[in-house]
């Protein structure tokens, strides 16, 4: 039986989260925004979409996150760049044929409610004059609880959010005020109970373990603040510490980040509490009540995963509007340019503001495939990927088997095809690693996989 220790010695080494495949890092300035058009018009009647809307600002700034954002406490600056971002609604809006519909909707950040209530309401009408909207599609928003007031409360029930989804991180004092967070417990309930009285049916809440000055106990005293409150879902995601990209991240204390072997014990206590709780482990890092839909996916086998994690939509398309959104259409990637003052100009002009991104061929689509299985169901079928890819799946079954056969503790080949092994369900990320073609050929670097 293999120990911890040894998987960690293994596995905890700096991997892609593995939200698209290629990974961003592979992502090249030989997609133009005539490819990127052609792509939008490829999408036929009857196929559907999710959009998201990205908000680039935040009123303070928090020294963990990892987004593209900015830190403003003006608002005339917004006041632009929602401008910026209606003409890009129009454009892209003008290439989606009528006969598409729009199945989900999330706006993210940054934090979407800065934005004052007239502005909640006239972005969601552009949306809906550009698009065509689904009558039961989700519509889903990033909410800080410190930006939030009653008129904010009342538009966003008036443009039809269905699902709440809060930032939280960890209630302890100290690792707030370590990671510029402040947020009480009791503003995050007023925040569900806010919505919850509005109509909203789901709330999410983010969690993060591996946080300065973060302990067993204080996290434990989080998990069982957030269990009490009973959202739908719960992200449990392991702090990123990149410095290298946020430079932000160098007012931490490196001192005060726990070691590889302290951060898996915090997921294994945070993850062990939720499923006491009743909730289901979903994938590497979600987990949610058996009602809710995400786990009703996992169960069905139609769990799937993009850049906003895991997701129970079906949807044939991801479109993002705003500077730095990343979209996949079938034919492959594109990312917005993130500097703000050029996608604006871009955006005005009339033109699509696309900087980077990747045409998918037949190799990217099976590995793409089998990587996602392996994040979402800790394997994959063989018959399934000989149904869908024919003698081509051939190679990455052979790949499969060898891995299997050179490491029986953490996975197994057998009649079914290739599947973890319990003990190696949180090592899903570097699994996955394993299939990538890719991977040590950019420029990339990753965080860690624990």
């Amino acid at each position: 039986m293999i120990s911890d220790r040894q998987l960690l010695a293994t596995f905890a080494r700096p991997v892609p989260r593995y939200t698209s495949y290629p990974t961003a890092p592979h992502f090249h300035g030989g997609i133009s925004a005539g490819d990127v058009s052609g792509w939008i018009k490829g999408l036929a009647a009857g196929q559907s979409l999710s959009l998201y809307v990205h908000i680039p600002y935040c009123d303070r700034l928090c020294w963990f996150c990892a987004c593209h954002t900015k830190h403003t406490l003006r608002y005339d600056p917004i006041t632009t760049y929602l401008e910026s971002l209606r003409q890009e609604i129009k454009s892209v809006g003008a290439l989606v044929s009528p006969d598409v519909q729009v199945k989900a909707l999330h706006w993210g950040g940054g934090s979407p409610t800065m934005l004052k209530p007239e502005d909640m309401r006239r972005l969601m009408g552009w949306l809906r004059a550009a698009f065509s909207f689904a009558e039961d599609a989700e519509i889903s928003v990033e909410m800080d609880p410190n930006d939030l007031d009653e008129a904010r409360y009342d538009a966003l029930s008036d443009i039809g959010v269905t699902r709440a989804s809060l930032g939280v991180q960890d209630f302890d004092d100290k690792v707030q005020k370590t990671i510029n967070r402040l947020q009480s417990f009791e503003q995050t309930a007023s925040v569900i109970s806010a919505m919850r009285e509005r109509g909203v049916g789901s709330v999410n809440c983010d969690l993060l373990y591996g946080l300065p000055y973060q302990s067993l106990d204080t996290l434990s005293r989080t998990v069982e603040q957030i269990i009490s409150l009973r959202p739908d879902r719960i992200a449990l995601f392991g702090y990123a510490h990149v410095p290298w990209m946020k430079k932000h991240q160098t007012l931490i204390p490196e001192q005060a980040l726990p070691d590889s072997e302290a951060r898996f014990e915090q997921m294994t206590l945070a993850g062990g509490k939720l499923v006491d709780a009743g909730y289901t482990q979903i994938g590497i890092d979600h987990f949610a009540l058996p009602e809710d839909s995400l786990a009703k996916a996992a169960k069905s086998g139609r769990l799937r995963r993009n850049f906003q994690g895991y997701t129970d939509e079906s949807a044939d398309a991801l479109i993002g509007l705003g500077a730095s959104s990343i979209s996949e259409v079938p034919q492959g990637y594109w990312q917005n340019i993130p500097a703000i003052g050029e996608y604006g100009r871009l955006a005005e002009a009339g033109e699509l503001p696309v900087v980077r991104g990747i045409a998918l061929d037949d190799e990217d689509r099976l590995r793409g495939f089998v990587i996602e299985k392996v994040m979402c169901a800790y394997g994959f079928s063989s018959c399934e990927l000989r149904a869908r890819f024919g003698a081509s799946a051939e190679p990455v079954i052979a790949e499969a088997k060898a891995y299997a056969r050179l490491n029986p503790d953490i996975c197994r080949f057998d009649a079914f095809g290739f599947r973890l092994q319990k003990v190696a369900f949180p090592f899903a990320r570097s699994v996955a690693a394993t299939f990538d073609t890719y991977l040590g050929g950019g420029r990339g670097r990753h965080s860690s996989a624990v």
